[in-house]
């Protein structure tokens, strides 16, 4: 028990955890897109480039504010830099690998996404002395964030597919993927305030206050939903309605249960389960409904 629990804390600070639930969110897109899901050798690309995006920001929040490793939240990279580094390394080679054996199409797809999110973590100038960066800039952080997970998890799968796709139906997901992620965010604006009030950076929980925050969390949650079952519940993918209740309904229970809050990886593994299980749902919804 205690081997497997060690293990589960790997997977979510080596960042593989969150980088599978990128592959799943994306094949779940597949499915929404009425494709059948392939294993396609791109799904190493989001995971790869989802490994390392997330540890080449830890890695320059590490470089530019090395204080940091006193706090709690930096434990487990404090009593494992080494390990750390060999991670970083494992993800940029296994990027690099998975980028070149990539079609051109895809890879071209996935630059400006890639940019933005480069860009989110790495200064790109200084002002007054600092260091500046795309995440710094007031609001645009959680949009930003929803914006990158909704592009690079659902327009994949259409560049790869080289299929048309109903504009419509595309833009419904892409805004429904958005919602999802854009609620999951704000519990992380919530915890950063301290962090972000010295940083004189203006975030929604700073704006509208940490309860106004999970109400608009939670609105977005019910609008994810609602936007599903009107654009699924009359269609061919009806029976995946009953995955993204649960994913809905679960997910505002862990944004207003206080004990749930207060467990340790509360926002590394149960916020960011959520993207891994809904798609893990969906797809098992697939294959046990749809397959026959």
């Amino acid at each position: 028990m205690q081997v497997a629990r060690r293990f589960y804390y790997f997977l979510i600070e080596s960042n593989i955890y969150i980088s599978l639930a990128a592959v799943l969110l994306t094949v779940q897109a597949q499915i929404q897109l009425g494709m059948q899901p392939h294993w396609h050798p791109y799904l190493f690309i989001i995971f790869f480039a989802t490994m390392l995006e997330y540890n080449l920001h830890r890695l320059i929040t590490l470089t530019v504010r090395k204080e940091i490793l006193g706090n709690e939240k930096y434990e487990w990279l404090r009593n494992h830099t080494k390990l750390f580094y060999g991670i970083m390394l494992f993800s940029l080679i296994g990027f690099f690998i998975a980028f070149f054996l990539a079609k051109e199409v895809v890879v071209l797809t996935l630059l400006p996404i890639g940019l933005l999110t480069i860009f989110y973590s790495i200064p790109i100038y200084k002002k007054k002395q600092k260091l500046f960066r795309l995440r710094e800039i007031s609001v645009l952080k959680i949009f930003l964030i929803a914006a990158v997970w909704a592009l690079s998890t659902v327009m994949l799968p259409i560049i790869q597919s080289e299929k048309s796709f109903d504009t419509q139906e595309v833009m419904l997901l892409l805004t429904e993927r958005m919602l999802f992620v854009f609620a999951i965010t704000i519990p992380f604006d919530i915890r950063d305030m301290e962090g972000d009030i010295k940083s004189n950076l203006k975030t929604i929980p700073i704006i509208l206050g940490e309860k106004k925050s999970i109400r608009l969390a939670a609105l977005s949650l019910c609008l994810f939903f609602a936007l599903s079952f009107f654009h699924y519940y009359n269609s061919p993918l009806a029976y995946i309605l009953p995955a993204l209740l649960l994913s809905a309904s679960s997910t505002l229970l862990f944004l207003f249960h206080k004990k749930i809050k207060k467990r340790r990886y509360y926002y590394y593994s149960i916020l960011d389960g959520t993207m891994f299980y809904q798609g893990l749902m969906v797809i098992a919804s697939y294959y046990y409904l749809c397959v026959k």
